[in-house]
């Protein structure tokens, strides 16, 4: 395969910036559902293909809009979708004038599908049947599923937050995508879902507020999973990089509580001032926590030219998990 660049990221967080308020009733529920200090929340007016083409405009500050305009894939991933129907890959292509042979919408990979489309785009690139990539990740729960008159005094709404990140990929060796791990554990598929008071699928009538399904089983099995996962993969990553854990200059995860920030680093035996933490102020952004995290930690100064950064997550209550490696290389 030829090299393949994660040449730049960029990211976009709503204006609306709201601190967390008490969630006594989640303290039976342990450190899982322990909130941030503030998160930002999506307008109600606010699409995920508005959030994205705000993301995308510091890529088209620092690249020109023809590097995001020509590029041959376009792949998103998107916490709640605009429509059941479809995702919003082609909107946003139409929007950046873009005309990409692949427009791929994921629908699975969850908190860890940037580091999985990561890998997709540099199969694309690197087989040399593209040259170029943009993918995408949106959070948008906060303000539409958990801030719901019946939902949002649920200990789980505190935890979420809205934010979208993009990333651009290349044909270069500029900043080169080392390795890409991936783990499925099909048996746990499905176990997060979409629910209501009234019993009802989302598509029927009905009173019932739809949420996110937590139950006591359910979280149990989320930290246990979760606890376990990201190291396990990073380990798997180190291996086939040949690059101990130690060596690791910036590990990116998924943001999802403090308790398991701090699990991860612990286990690889890591500095926390080698892994950025955008949680207080973001809370948890699902899929959009890698790129957003990753572009703060750029800004910051934290990842420097030549650092060996790490982008790992899991998904759900543990169906899915995954880690790149990244050469940084700007």
């Amino acid at each position: 395969m030829r090299p393949v660049s994660l040449l730049d990221v960029s990211s976009y967080l709503p204006a609306l910036r709201v601190p967390t308020g008490h969630v006594e009733s989640g303290a039976h529920l342990g450190a899982m559902f322990e909130p941030p200090l503030f998160r930002h929340r999506v307008a109600a007016d606010e699409t995920a293909t508005d959030m994205l083409e705000r993301a995308c405009a510091g890529l088209v500050a620092r690249h020109g809009r023809a590097a995001v305009r020509d590029v041959d894939v376009l792949i998103t991933q998107t916490a709640l979708l605009d429509s059941p129907i479809h995702g919003c890959g082609g909107e946003l292509a139409h929007r950046l004038g873009a005309d990409p042979e692949w427009v791929i919408d994921l629908h699975n990979t969850g908190c860890a599908s940037f580091a999985y489309m990561l890998k997709l785009a540099r199969q694309f690139i690197g087989s040399g049947a593209a040259s170029s990539a943009l993918v995408c990740n949106v959070a948008n729960l906060s303000g539409q599923i958990f801030a719901q008159s019946a939902v949002r005094d649920l200990p789980q709404a505190a935890i979420p937050g809205d934010g979208a990140g993009v990333a651009l990929l290349t044909a270069s060796a500029e900043s080169p995508v080392l390795h890409v791990e991936t783990h499925h554990a099909a048996e746990l598929a499905g176990h997060m879902r979409l629910e209501s008071d009234d019993g009802r699928k989302y598509w029927e009538p009905g009173t019932g507020q739809l949420r996110v399904n937590f139950t006591e089983a359910g979280v149990r099995e989320a930290v246990t999973n979760g606890k376990r996962l990201v190291p396990e993969i990073v380990m798997k990553l180190c291996a086939e990089t040949g690059v101990p854990a130690a060596d690791i200059d910036t590990l990116v995860t998924n943001q999802p509580n403090r308790a398991f920030l701090r699990a991860w680093r612990d286990a690889l035996g890591l500095d926390p001032r080698r892994h950025p933490d955008t949680f207080d102020d973001c809370g948890n952004l699902f899929g959009a926590g890698i790129p957003v995290t990753l572009d703060r930690a750029l800004r910051d100064g934290t990842v420097r030219s030549g650092s060996l950064v790490v982008l790992a997550g899991f998904a759900h209550t543990g169906d899915f998990a995954a880690a790149a490696a990244v050469r940084w290389g700007r």
